[in-house]
């Protein structure tokens, strides 16, 4: 079980959302969604980041290094430890534009979220899943990122109305 995990489900995980899109908090079952899936990766998975650290470093601006006060902070801890068993660094090299050469160059794609870009192409790279949460970017995308073998697993489900608390 190897992930490219979108920070969004540790976020979640801890409880939160992206106020700045107008996200309400994320709902009960959601949340319990992401704390179980990342227990189960941190147990018995692989989490793959690029060797750049540009994912380890979005994970910086959002989770606390210490590891607490949520499992998505432990989750980051485990990232920081590195432990060769649970982490996996690839490379993910740039073209001389500044784009990862992994990402699909397909012109639907080119106001798919620039942030979310990382983690596509590693997981075009490597042909394992994204893990997403609550990014509706990966689920209004789905089907052209499918068409390049880039699968998104969906720990909150595909109902957006069940993302988020009433």
């Amino acid at each position: 079980m190897r992930y490219v995990v979108d920070t969004n489900v540790a976020i979640v995980a801890n409880g939160y959302s992206n106020p700045s899109k107008g996200e309400k908090p994320p709902s009960i079952e959601c949340r319990l969604e992401t704390l179980n899936f990342l227990e189960r990766l941190l147990s018995n998975g692989k989490i793959v980041l690029d060797d750049g650290g540009a994912i380890q470093a979005e994970y910086h601006r959002y989770l606390n290094p210490r590891g607490q006060p949520g499992m998505g902070d432990r989750f980051y801890q485990e990232v920081l430890n590195s432990a060769p068993e649970r982490i996996e660094r690839v490379d993910l090299p740039m073209n001389a534009n500044g784009e990862y050469e992994h990402f699909p160059s397909h012109i639907d794609l080119r106001s798919f979220d620039r942030d979310d870009r990382k983690f596509t192409a590693l997981s075009c790279k490597e042909r394992i899943p994204v893990a997403n949460a609550t990014d509706s970017d990966w689920l209004n995308y789905r089907d052209i990122l499918a068409q390049h073998h880039i699968s998104v697993k969906f720990v909150c489900g595909c109902d957006q109305r069940k993302w988020f608390l009433k």
